[in-house]
C-alpha cells in the first residue's frame, strides 16, 4: 500500500536541502531557501485542496505538466508566476525529491522568478 505524501513528507525531504528552512507563506506551511519561497501548501481557492506550490522555471513547469498532467497543474492565479501546482496524493517520494531539488537549483539561480510585466496578485 502506497504512503501518501503530505507536508511532513515536503518537509522532511525539503530539509535535507542546504539552506532550506521551513516558515510560512500567507499562513500556510512553507520551505524557503534565503528568505525565498521553495515550496508551500496552496492556500489560494483556486488550487485543489492537497496541493503544494512549488517554485520551478516556466519551461520545467510546462514540461511536467505535458508529462503527468494528472499530478502537476497550473491554474489561472499561477500562471504568471514561476511555480507549479502539485497533487500530494499522486506524486511519489522519489519525484518529488527530485522536484523540490530542481526548485532548489532556480529559487537559488539568478533566473527571475516571475515573467516579465505581470502584476502581484496576493495569496498563495
Amino acid at each position: 500500500m502506497r504512503r501518501q505524501t503530505n507536508f511532513d513528507v515536503v518537509r522532511t525531504i525539503g530539509l535535507d536541502l542546504p539552506e532550506v528552512e521551513e516558515g510560512t507563506m500567507y499562513g500556510a506551511p512553507a520551505l524557503k531557501v534565503r528568505g525565498k519561497l521553495l515550496a508551500c501548501m496552496a492556500s489560494h481557492k483556486s488550487a485543489e485542496p492537497g496541493s503544494l506550490v512549488v517554485r520551478i522555471g516556466f519551461e520545467d513547469r510546462e514540461a511536467l505538466i505535458a508529462d503527468d498532467p494528472r499530478t502537476y497543474y497550473v491554474k489561472p492565479h499561477y500562471q504568471e508566476y514561476g511555480a507549479v501546482l502539485v497533487r500530494l496524493a499522486l506524486i511519489d517520494r522519489e519525484a518529488l525529491r527530485d522536484l523540490l531539488r530542481s526548485s532548489w537549483r532556480t529559487v537559488t539561480s539568478s533566473a527571475p522568478k516571475r515573467r516579465p510585466g505581470a502584476k502581484s496578485r496576493g495569496s498563495a
